[in-house]
Order: C-alpha cells, then structure tokens, then sequence
C-alpha cells in the first residue's frame, strides 16, 4: 500500500494526547506543500522534501531557502544528507493506482544530480513481498462471498506497488530504503546494485464487533483476524549497526481501529525483524538520538513521541508532525503539513 494514500485517506481524523513539556521552537521556515521528509546536515541546513509539489528545497540556518531541484507531478520525499551529497526518492502517482516510477537519486554539492536506481522497475520484476498473505488469511468461501466490494479480496498476496518513502545513507555511500510500497527494507549500493535486507511482517488485527460495523462487515468476520500491510515509512541507522524502522500499518489510520503504528529493529546481516514498540497513531518517521533513544513523529497523533519499555510516551504535541531528525542535540521536525507546511526544533 502507498503510504500517500494512506495519510490523504485520513486527514480529518488528527487528534492531540497531553505530552511532557518539552520545548518547540518557533517555525524555523514555513510554506512548504506537504514536507513529509526533512534532513539536516552538519553544517545546519535543513533539506525538504515536498511531496505535493515536487520540490527538494535546502534552508539555511538563517532561514534563507533555495529551491535545489524540481519534479512537476511527483513527490520528493526519502531525504538524507551526507558528506554535502543530498539522496532523495522521486514517486510519479496516477489520480488512480499504483505508482508509474519511484527513484532514488543523489545530488552533488555542485547541483549535479544522478539517478541511483530505478526502485520501481526492480519492484516491478522482484516483487519482494510476493509470497506474504494479506487480508483474512482463514475464512470460509461463504464469508468472504458476504465482504463488500470496496474491501477488495478476501486475501492476496503481495503486490506490484512502489511508493520508495524513507532513506538512510552509510558512509560508503550505499542507501537503505523503506518502500512503503512494497512493504520492504531496501538496500542501494553506490553503484547502483538494489538487493532487498528485508520484509517487513504483516500486522494483524482481530475484528471486534464494533470494528466490523465501522468498517461495514459481514457479522461472520468477527473474531476473525485481517492481516494489515506493514507500510513502512523511515528508516535509520542505530549506533549498532541496527535499523530502526517505522511502520504506518495499511487500512484506517484515524483512531477508529485504535493506534497501530510500531517502531521494529532490523539486524541488516540476516534480515531478521523484531518489533521494539506499538502503539503509534501514524507512525510516519523515526529519529534515534546519538545515545540510542528512539523518536517517532506521529502525523494523526499531533504529537512526537519516544520509545519506552515497548510503548509510545508522548514528548511534544504538534500538528500534524512528519519528518523527523536528531541533529545538534535537538529534534528538527516537520509538521502541519497539509496546512502551511513547516518546519522547527523540538529540545526534549
């Protein structure tokens, strides 16, 4: 499932939950369309990604902006910075369906910008998820003859869907990347070479009879188990070598079916997942402290929250927060973004 799809499909439903005090700073720029990723380099800048109008815009600490690079029609989004080279993903959406192209490109401190890889073409032909199962995974041909038409099949398998979200790029130069479309963690070398590190797991969720009548289904799917695409949404490189992945879980993300969000850690070698934390209301990207805490942006929570013993705690409300980064001791966040689109610091 695209994860566009997922946030648009949801906006009305952002609701604030009491946070610790923490500081958050006045608007550091605002008047971006939908700057659902952000990066910042040693030196201060700040790197937007704007998905809803195709532009990578860098802000100076003195908050002069520069537009660095422009794709009408698409969405830039997966931005990092490292080493002056900013790497950033380039998604094309018809008005209906899937994705038509998702890149990852890099551009050079002197505005050369290059094309990576072709992630689409690679979900395209490798399907990575291809052999997960979605949706009811047990119900009998009655019930799922009763399921409504918009639900889609009772269950599928993975499919043919690129929507490249996240990125996190090592000192050699090689990305990792989340592909909410494809429910996968992503690994591009310098070169070029896409190889898959990971699938993410489906998320279950048990069908109460209250999620039934909200969803409109059939009485025979209660106590049955709906098995949710992961989304993932960001990921990073912890001090361990681990990555730490966000996953905005496909289906309803308003609070009706309550908060399904997770933060899961990766080991990179054998691609085994382990989920550390649920509990997130739009877990849309993470951020992990030089000390190792972990730092969730939670876009229909209106608020930024941290890891604890397996759980979301609340550290500062915002509207609707979406990129996130740890840099200089501090948060950088980007939020209200399908209003005036803004970024600012949060000191924790």
């Amino acid at each position: 499932m695209t994860v566009i799809v997922a946030i648009t499909g949801a906006l009305c439903f952002s609701a604030a939950t009491p946070a610790s005090a923490a500081v958050v700073s006045a608007p550091l720029a605002t008047g971006f369309a939908g700057p659902l990723s952000i990066a910042v380099g040693g030196d201060g800048n700040v790197y937007v990604g704007q998905s809803f109008s195709g532009v990578l815009t860098r802000v100076a600490p003195d908050g002069t902006r520069t537009d660095l690079f422009s794709a009408p029609g698409a969405g830039i989004e997966g931005v990092s910075v490292r080493g002056g080279k900013v790497t950033f993903t380039e998604t094309v959406f018809p008005e209906e369906g899937p994705s038509t192209s998702g890149l990852l490109k890099r551009r050079f401190a002197g505005g050369f910008v290059k094309t990576l890889a072709d992630l689409h073409a690679y979900e395209a032909t490798s399907n990575p998820d291809q052999h997960q199962t979605y949706g009811f995974r047990f119900l009998s041909d009655d019930c799922a003859a009763q399921l409504p038409a918009e639900i889609g099949p009772a269950k599928y398998t993975g499919l043919v869907d690129s929507h490249p979200y996240g990125t996190a790029v090592l000192p050699n130069g090689d990305t990792y990347v989340a592909e909410a479309g494809g429910n996968a963690i992503l690994r591009v070398s310098d070169d070029g070479h896409i190889s898959t590190v990971a699938v993410l797991p489906a998320i279950p969720f048990l069908v109460t009879a209250e999620a039934a009548g909200g969803l409109g289904l059939p009485e025979c799917t209660i106590g049955k188990r709906y098995w949710y695409e992961p989304v993932p949404t960001d990921v990073e490189v912890g001090r361990d070598g681990s990555l730490y992945v966000t996953s905005l879980p496909g289906g309803p993300e308003d609070p009706s079916l309550g908060a399904r969000g997770s933060v899961m850690r990766i080991d990179p070698q054998s691609g085994h997942v382990r989920t550390i934390a649920k509990g997130f209301l739009g877990a849309t990207n993470v951020a992990v402290s030089f000390g190792g805490k972990v730092f969730v942006a939670e876009l229909f929570g209106g608020q930024v929250s941290t890891v604890s013993h397996g759980a979301a705690v609340p550290v500062a409300e915002i509207a609707e927060p979406a990129g996130l980064e740890w840099k200089q001791g501090k948060l950088f966040v980007s939020y209200d973004v399908f209003g005036a689109g803004a970024v600012a610091t949060i000191s924790p």
